[in-house]
């Protein structure tokens, strides 16, 4: 993580070390979960996919009324909680023997994971300025990508052991990771509950706002692009080219540090809605050349060299396209949701992730592993398409609300206030 990415200090640095030490708890667990509850506890791959996809949809349900509990009773309190039951949750797969307990175990991870989400996001909504917001998640995103790439490095250690003991001991520290998060977000000032401009507290209106669900629904097709270098790309050299089965690793290494060198400075370039929405376009079209690279890959022939300088092309592409992707749907999400129903709008908005979670897998493996050229090509197409609608999607959500198109070009506040701060 580069010394720009580093918050100043105050509540910024606070929120950035929170989420370092817990997205290091994280890493280790996605690095180690599969092969524990695999090799360990018993499970079949199998039941492990089914549960995760089942615990992925529940949690794509949470988001909003731990959203909206945030809303009502304060981002601080509510992310807290929310940290610690997290830790709670990841401690209890250390006594985690059957399918029965992993799916009730790995489905409240998700729930918690993803209104811890939500609140952090009304936190931060409650914290700064929206001139400041998209450039301190960029930050946030860097570090989280600095902590998942340290807590990969223990799991690796983890999965070169082998042992039970060495497992439990990830997870041990993936709980511990949680609750230091939780505790170190007591040290940030207390943000008052939302109130609408009747000071009436705020009510659940997010599912019935059809234009944000369209942006959602666009933001979730782009999130289609997070299995392709965990899982898809692995998977396709395994199978295609097993002479690089090193590389899968090494193009997500690559992804990793791209994030982590240049999310905040792509960001620079998102001040508005106007802005944001021209990010997310040009991502459509960056992840559609990224995925005609990969056709052509995917299309054979090739000596093992060119394969691999094709995938690491692509590779590049691919993060250039998040990066961009990233900055803009922050901003939208933002700007779009009423200040005091920050909480819901999030966790609305961050529901694509869980979605993208569930869904993603089986589709890729079925459109790209299956269909080769033409399901990469469909894919890069469903990208470029959701990127240019985002625009017309944005506008139609602008009129509903169109203060908030004015303030969020002029880099000040929304004419509902910014909740208060004691």
């Amino acid at each position: 993580m580069s010394i720009r990415s580093i918050p100043p200090a105050g509540a910024r640095r606070t929120l950035a070390a929170a989420q370092l030490i817990s997205s290091i708890g994280d890493g280790a667990y996605f690095t180690c979960s599969a092969l524990y509850f695999t090799r360990i506890v018993g499970l079949s791959p199998a039941r492990l996919g089914l549960g995760l996809a089942v615990a992925w949809a529940v949690g794509s349900l949470a988001g909003v009324p731990l959203g909206h509990l945030a809303d009502r009773r304060g981002p601080r309190g509510t992310a807290v909680l929310l940290a610690v039951a997290t830790g709670a949750v990841v401690a209890s797969f250390l006594v985690v023997q059957s399918f029965a307990a992993f799916l009730v175990a790995a489905s409240l991870y998700a729930t918690t994971q993803s209104g811890l989400t939500a609140a952090r996001q009304a936190l931060i909504g409650g914290l700064v300025t929206r001139a400041e917001r998209t450039a301190l998640l960029a930050r946030l995103q860097s570090t989280l990508n600095a902590g998942l790439a340290l807590g990969a490095a223990l799991g690796g250690v983890v999965l070169t052991v082998g042992t039970r003991a060495a497992f439990l001991a990830a997870f041990l520290v993936t709980a511990l990771g949680f609750l230091s998060a939780g505790l170190m977000l007591l040290r940030l000032p207390v943000v008052a509950p939302g109130r609408d401009l009747t000071g009436a507290a705020p009510k659940l209106e997010v599912l019935s706002d059809q234009p944000f669900a369209v942006v959602t629904l666009l933001n979730t097709v782009l999130l289609l692009r997070m299995p392709l270098l965990s899982l898809v790309i692995p998977l396709w050299i395994a199978d295609r080219a097993p002479g690089l089965g090193w590389l899968g690793s090494a193009l997500f290494v690559l992804n990793t540090l791209g994030v982590m060198l240049f999310q905040v400075r792509v960001a620079r370039r998102v001040t508005g809605l106007r802005t944001a929405s021209r990010s997310v376009r040009e991502a459509g079209f960056v992840l559609l050349a990224s995925c005609g690279v990969f056709a052509l890959a995917a299309a054979g022939g090739l000596p093992l060299w060119a394969l691999g300088a094709l995938l690491v092309a692509a590779a590049v592409l691919q993060v250039a396209g998040e990066l961009r992707q990233s900055a803009g749907s922050w901003q939208i999400a933002f700007d779009l949701a009423p200040a005091h129903q920050t909480g819901q709008y999030q966790g609305f908005f961050g529901s694509g992730v869980a979605v993208a979670r569930t869904v993603g897998p089986l589709l890729l493996t079925t459109l790209l592993l299956t269909w080769g050229v033409p399901g990469w090509l469909l894919l890069g197409g469903l990208f470029a398409a959701a990127g240019w609608a985002m625009g017309p999607a944005v506008r139609w959500a602008e009129r509903r609300r169109p203060g908030a198109a004015a303030a969020s070009e002029a880099g000040g506040e929304a004419p509902e206030a910014v909740p208060a701060r004691a």
